[in-house]
């Protein structure tokens, strides 16, 4: 795929309870924060929130699948938590071509997730290597 400055790409889940179990599962995190109502419900976020490397995780899929697409290496990735993904919101990741390298196969790309009122959650910048 020939990338362009502005290209872009998007992808919406609902982050539930089940998703948010099976990724403290699998990164053995359990912090309360994410699992237990009673522990969040006295925290300032009242309520359960999403791991934030979950909400993430989804900038990872679009790279893969969408822009740049299959073959693409993740380089690097910067990240910044800028407001909770409360368990069971339904969020938006979104990828913006922002630099494509003309002397080697790498481009940056703008990162962000938003949650459901549209508000940005995490965002960031990717380095990937685009392959063929």
């Amino acid at each position: 795929m020939s990338l362009e400055v502005g290209q872009h790409a998007s992808l919406s889940k609902t982050l539930d309870k089940a998703a948010v179990e099976q990724f403290a599962s699998l990164a053995e995190d359990y912090n309360p924060v994410h699992l237990d109502e009673n522990f969040a419900a006295m925290t300032p976020f009242e309520v359960p929130i999403v791991h934030g490397m979950l909400g993430a995780s989804l900038v990872s899929g679009l790279l893969a699948s969408k822009i740049p697409g299959p073959g693409a290496i993740y380089l690097g990735q910067t990240l910044q938590f800028t407001c909770p993904i409360r368990v069971g919101e339904t969020v938006t990741a979104r990828v913006e071509v922002t630099e494509v390298r003309e002397d080697k196969p790498i481009a940056k790309l703008l990162t962000q997730v938003l949650n459901e009122q549209g508000k940005v959650a995490i965002k960031g910048e990717a380095t990937v290597m685009l392959q063929g």
